[in-house]
């Protein structure tokens, strides 16, 4: 049913609450409380405290109006049997029609003292009249819009409920509920709206936070079942040729934690179920060599890898670095992204089609219709929180001779829940061991650029060691940003360092330029690399020691971090001034954590923390599910619980009992739930 046809509602209303998402009856099932007032035990107007944002009720005694130049201002004096208080209304001289003396008021707002009368005040924020609906008891609190009154709401989510929750059948079967103590979906979500008390809501909050979780969680059991069952994947033999030639060649030794996460790489490859694994490393712990170990595995086995990567710049970066690690072995590697030649692009494209690019990578560009591969027999996906399931399934599905196996690799760590959330159908591997001989790199927050931190940068450019000066670049202001990294970049050079070589990159050079001078910083012609965060990720100097970021505030902890991690990358004592005045305190704990820790995990944990699921990998992100209750922070004990709820669930799949809950699922829009994994 239109929500202007519910009772009270009318065309007029119904526009306003369109704003709140709420166009039909039904729309009111998903439609939750921001907070709530519990008016069991309201206080009596003498135990007010001045300061408190608060309700209280009283009786009115007087009602006066004046006007002051444009306000119109209407006073009420209310009473109880321990006082009485003022409370005041701008602007809306129609309540003084309203209010009769003995008429008993319900009023919110913030307690103040009148400096004359002494006598306890309020500017009143919202009210209602007294009926014995809207005291003693729990009352929600929702979000509103402009001419929407909570009143308002609350009347038509009331009777929207009571109409729509006669017919709201529920997927759980009663087998289920039973066993895990959850209650109905009706009688959750009516006492989340209107709870008896403090167990009712949490039982009520319980079963919705089920709700959010366990569908989705279903459909990654149901992508990890499927491919587990799968025997139609590629049998890589272990030939070890090209990658004995290459290991033999690195002038160190691996990791135990490389070791342990290539033998499980090559171990799924070794098998015709197709790999769907994910690597997560911190900055600097060796992934490269992890992923070297899949793609000559493949190639030894004469099938083609495809690199895919969320940006031209690190999908460049990656390019350059395969060709110096493959071309010595005699691997073709081809680079294929939206912005070289339509010429260019057609040759690189037949290239790939006949088999003669041996390793191709690129961004989006890769799973073009117009992009067929020869064989291809592995899909590395870099950043992959950045990609979306369907989009990965498009990589793997360009394969002719079975779906091609994923490994995907991130030097993001992502927090616990988040990867229980989002990457249930993922094997993970974790790389949690630094190669030996790193030093910590130290970090240090400072107010402004000081003398001793300029004598510092001196001292490690005089041992022959390069620094980093890294400004900020965001989307909104990238004139002004980019501005500001040249001005940098001139006068670091005039006034700081008239005797060094200063280098400037950024985003907007064109990629020869870019190249230029990443070569000179590598062949030691630039002592000092002013750059935005087009260093983020890929770049690897041994001798850079020292990083200065300028507004450190305007970066994320897990930028930082990748910023961070592009000193240090040899064993050198290397070090990071953060440069920032801001005093807010998500700031303050952001900067703070970076200094207290360089574990990229600890701080994957703080970021989200700070900044909450929806924001964590940015505006543009793809790949959250809308949650209505639940908090991928707090509720990760629920998530748990829904996981092994959902491979048990899994496992009846073809139980009539269970169908409900399939329907359920399906019903679900998810980027998780793609076509590709239902069928």
């Amino acid at each position: 049913m239109d929500i202007q046809y519910v009772k009270g509602v009318g065309p007029s209303l119904a526009k306003k609450i369109e704003k709140l998402g709420l166009f039909t009856a039904k729309d009111v099932l998903s439609f939750f409380p921001v907070s709530y007032q519990d008016r069991r035990n309201i206080k009596k107007i003498y135990h007010l405290v001045p300061g408190e944002d608060t309700f209280a009720i009283g009786r009115i005694s007087r009602v006066t109006e004046y006007k002051k130049g444009k306000y119109h201002i209407l006073n009420v004096l209310m009473d109880d049997s321990t006082g009485e208080m003022q409370a005041t209304w701008f602007n809306q001289p129609f309540l003084l029609k309203a209010f009769k003396s003995g008429m008993k008021v319900l009023i919110s707002g913030k307690i103040e003292i009148d400096p004359i009368s002494r006598r306890k005040t309020m500017k009143v924020s919202d009210h209602e009249l007294v009926t014995e609906d809207n005291v003693d008891k729990i009352i929600p609190i929702y979000s509103l819009t402009k001419g929407v009154y909570q009143k308002q709401v609350r009347m038509i989510v009331e009777k929207c409920l009571k109409q729509e929750l006669k017919t709201l059948l529920d997927p759980l079967p009663l087998e289920l509920r039973e066993k895990y103590s959850l209650m109905t979906l009706s009688h959750a979500i009516w006492y989340y709206h209107y709870p008896k008390d403090r167990d009712n809501y949490l039982s009520a909050k319980r079963r919705l936070i089920f709700e959010d979780i366990f569908y989705l969680q279903l459909a990654l059991m149901l992508n990890r079942k499927k491919d587990r069952d799968k025997e139609e994947g590629i049998f890589f033999e272990l030939k070890n040729t090209l990658s004995k030639q290459y290991f033999d060649s690195l002038p160190y030794r691996l990791t135990g934690a490389q070791e342990r996460v290539m033998a499980e790489v090559r171990k799924d490859m070794n098998s015709l179920r197709p790999m769907n694994r994910m690597v997560q490393g911190d900055v600097g712990s060796g992934k490269t060599e992890v992923a070297m170990s899949s793609i000559l595995l493949a190639v030894e086995n004469d099938y083609q890898v495809a690199i895919m990567a969320p940006t031209e710049i690190l999908a460049y970066q990656h390019y350059q670095k395969m060709i110096r690690y493959l071309q010595p072995l005699g691997v073709r590697v081809e680079l294929l992204v939206g912005s070289i030649t339509a010429k260019s692009k057609d040759r690189r494209q037949y290239l790939v089609a006949n088999g003669s690019a041996q390793v191709v990578v690129g961004t989006h560009a890769l799973i073009q219709d117009k992009v067929e591969f020869a064989n291809l027999g592995l899909a590395i996906i870099d950043e992959q929180h950045r990609f979306g399931v369907l989009q990965r399934s498009a990589l793997r599905q360009k394969s002719k001779r079975g779906e091609a196996d994923l490994l995907v690799i991130t030097a993001t760590p992502i927090p616990r829940t988040l990867t229980l959330t989002l990457y249930g159908d993922l094997d993970k591997s974790i790389l949690d061991e630094m190669p030996p001989g790193r030093t910590p790199i130290q970090t240090d927050w400072l107010r402004k650029i000081s003398k001793p931190l300029l004598i510092k940068i001196e001292e490690e450019l005089s041992k022959g060691n390069q620094a980093y000066w890294v400004f900020p670049l965001v989307e909104e202001s990238e004139k002004i940003d980019l501005k500001a990294a040249t001005e940098g970049s001139e006068f670091i050079k005039a006034n700081y360092f008239p005797n060094r070589n200063v280098g400037l990159l950024h985003g907007k050079m064109k990629q020869e330029e870019k190249d230029k001078v990443m070569k000179d910083f590598r062949d030691k012609k630039i002592d000092i690399l002013v750059a935005t965060t087009v260093i983020e990720v890929g770049v690897d100097v041994p001798d850079a020691t020292i990083m200065v970021i300028e507004h450190a505030e305007r970066f994320g902890l897990s930028q930082l971090h990748q910023l961070r991690g592009r000193i240090g990358r040899s064993n050198k004592a290397s070090f990071c001034y953060l440069i920032s005045t801001s005093k807010t305190e998500v700031s303050q704990k952001r900067i703070g954590a970076l200094v207290a820790t360089t574990n990229g995990f600890e701080l994957a944990e703080v970021d989200l923390e700070l900044r909450g699921p929806g924001d964590y990998f940015g505006a543009k992100q793809s790949g959250l599910p809308t949650m209505l209750v639940a908090n991928l922070i707090k509720d990760e004990k629920m998530i748990h619980e829904a996981r092994k709820i959902a491979e048990e669930v899994v496992e009846k799949q073809d139980s009539n009992e269970y169908q409900t809950v399939f329907d359920e699922m399906y019903k679900r829009p998810s980027l998780f739930i793609g076509s590709e994994g239902m069928n």
